[in-house]
């Protein structure tokens, strides 16, 4: 049986990591499409739709995950991107973000207009030097392409996007550990609950996901959640 690559669609091109790479195979068409067409409760419900699990390494449901956000909550909320990836021997998301990351970003910029986060932090791995060139490369070329920033392509909805570069701590994969080191202190895994959809980073409601996870959200938007469910265990 034949594959489509999907994730890893982009690597083999020229330049991949580029806007225009990425422009010129339909990159940010999704994000287009979402904030033009779909409200974020469209977004949410798209992705429960689609069964996408989190690629971290639990499998919880991601749509669920992100509908456990308090409703109509003041704000601010924050999204966290586990970039982290200190499982030894891993390197899926390295590859991603060093290959291809604008499909990181969009898929990470339609979970932040899904979950209505104004900002956003990736937690990278120390280790990963060009992850971290790439990656702010990509955030610079989307700053400047108006994907990020206030009023994003002429819509409500603004955000902004940091990458915090992590110490080493192998603990820093769990996500509350995680949070706990953004914020300054000691990566120690926090009590739950509250969990962090509840009580997060700066004790606001938070999201945290996958570098992979994201990465799937975007061809869930662009492409439809029957598609995702077609290609296999979600």
């Amino acid at each position: 049986m034949n594959y489509e690559p999907v994730l890893l669609a982009n690597v083999q091109k020229k330049d991949s990591h580029t806007l225009a790479v990425y422009q010129s195979g339909g990159g940010y068409r999704g994000l287009r499409r979402a904030l033009k067409e779909m409200s974020p409760e469209d977004v949410v419900e798209l992705v429960k739709q689609s069964g996408l699990r989190g690629r971290g390494g639990a499998g919880f449901p991601t749509g669920m995950k992100w509908s456990f956000l308090p409703e109509n909550h003041p704000g601010p909320v924050y999204f966290c991107v586990n970039a982290d990836e200190s499982e030894p021997g891993t390197f899926v998301n390295r590859v991603q973000m060093e290959l291809d990351p604008h499909q990181v970003l969009e898929g990470a910029i339609l979970s932040c207009y899904a979950t209505r986060a104004a900002t956003a932090y990736i937690y990278l791995r120390y280790e990963y030097p060009l992850c971290r060139k790439r990656m702010q490369a990509a955030i610079d070329e989307c700053y400047a392409a108006g994907y990020l920033g206030r009023n994003v392509l002429g819509s409500d909805f603004s955000l902004d996007v940091y990458i915090h570069v992590g110490a080493g701590a192998y603990v820093c994969g769990e996500e509350t550990g995680l949070i706990e080191s953004i914020e300054g202190r000691r990566a120690w895994p926090r009590i739950k609950p509250p969990f962090p959809a509840v009580e997060g980073l700066f004790r606001k409601p938070t999201v945290v996901n996958n570098v992979e996870t994201l990465a799937c959200v975007k061809h869930i938007v662009d492409r439809g959640a029957a598609w995702f469910r077609s290609m296999g265990t979600p």
